[in-house]
């Protein structure tokens, strides 16, 4: 049984981010291959967002330290927890230590040490090794990708030439829609027939609170309600000629940015900042812009527009990069290669302890055999004098 732990202290949401449906589409592969699976919340009892994920099984926990009684191979998701595991654990660190370290009751270095390190991305591995004081080198990055409905998802025919934009990320400053909605005003975008939709996801947030009404007074954003599988979201993306990720560089870096895979993997060309490991995302329609920069957004934007969405063959090439089924050989290899390092590593110390014990064993006979010559000796020279 491979469990995820769900370490974060917010519920684990359905349509609300890319930690959340990274571990739900390597969960799916994991059962479409029969391996039995499951995701571990603590603290949060059966309202844990288990609802969102109706082919998922959860099992909910009070304590952390309840994990320590599994026999389950257990992958924390977002980071480690300080329980001694029955068997080797895993963590794929999801979001950056200053995220992390946010006030969080579980959140605790000292697991770290208890676990096998990974990281969604290279630049993820290198910013916690940067953290961690550890070679990038011995943090392996197990990429997310994009559900099989993305690549398999029909784009409907159109007859008019309006751009259709979209931005699907959450509504909180870090993901860049300050940066979007100044880019309107940009003449690349004033000269454009387009049309704008955002979803609304994270709007109950409280930078969600503020930024909606703004948004939904907008002449120039149509708003509709964020999309909760990834089979709502493939058809919402494929509806699309750009999909744009204008990721803030100064609040955080995005660690990848799933949003973009899933965009390309639809069809759909995509805009998004350079910066953090968002380039690593690149399937062959990514256009790279300055970050926290409206004008390079526009002309991105622009651009893609020229461009136009993916052509068959363009498409074709990006359904083969960043799949399910790859990221999970990735995590399963990883496993395996641990597994049989401990098992050899078993092998070597056992006969190793045996000739120690041997040696111990010829020693101690020395031992008693010079004792025993010693007191005869020292005997017979009491019974001489």
């Amino acid at each position: 049984m491979i469990s995820f732990v769900w370490s974060a202290k917010n519920k684990f949401w359905a349509g609300r981010g890319g930690s959340e449906n990274y571990t739900a589409g390597q969960m799916r592969e994991l059962q479409r291959r029969g391996i039995p699976t499951r995701l571990i919340t603590i603290g949060l009892g059966e309202d844990d967002g288990r609802d969102g994920f109706p082919d998922l099984n959860f099992l909910a926990l009070d304590t952390k330290e309840e994990l320590a009684a599994l026999d389950d191979t257990l992958v924390y998701v977002t980071y480690p927890l300080d329980v001694d595991t029955k068997r080797q654990s895993y963590a794929i660190l999801h979001c950056p230590m200053q995220t992390c370290a946010r006030p969080d009751p579980l959140f605790d270095l000292h697991g770290i040490d208890k676990t096998h390190i990974l990281a969604p991305s290279k630049f993820a591995a290198k910013l916690w090794g940067t953290t961690l004081r550890m070679r990038p080198s011995r943090i392996p990055a197990v990429y997310p990708f994009a559900e099989p409905c993305f690549s398999e998802v029909e784009r409907p025919e159109r007859t008019d030439a309006k751009i259709k934009i979209l931005f699907a990320g959450r509504l909180t400053p870090d993901k860049g829609i300050y940066t979007l909605l100044s880019a309107l005003h940009m003449e690349g975008m004033q000269n454009m027939d387009y049309e704008l939709t955002v979803t609304d996801a994270a709007s109950d947030s409280s930078d969600g609170q503020l930024i909606l009404p703004m948004l939904q007074a907008n002449p120039l954003v149509n708003v509709i309600p964020a999309r909760r599988t990834p089979q709502e979201m493939a058809t919402l993306v494929a509806a699309h000629d750009i999909v744009l990720m204008p990721s803030s560089n100064i609040f955080w870096q995005e660690i990848f940015g799933i949003v973009s895979v899933e965009a390309q993997h639809a069809g759909s060309r995509v805009v998004a900042s350079n910066a953090g490991g968002i380039p690593e995302t690149d399937c062959g329609g990514l256009i790279l812009v300055k970050p926290d920069d409206p004008q390079a957004l526009a002309s991105g934007i622009a651009k893609a527009a020229y461009l136009g969405p993916l052509t068959a063959a363009e498409r074709m090439y990006a359904c083969t990069k960043f799949t399910a089924a790859q990221s999970v050989d990735k995590l399963l290899a990883i496993m395996a290669a641990d597994e049989q390092h401990n098992r050899a590593a078993h092998q070597i110390q056992l006969p190793l302890l045996q000739k120690q014990g041997s040696l111990v064993r010829e020693q101690l006979d020395f031992a008693v055999n010079t004792i025993s010559q010693f007191g005869s000796r020292l005997a017979g020279e009491n019974e001489r004098s």
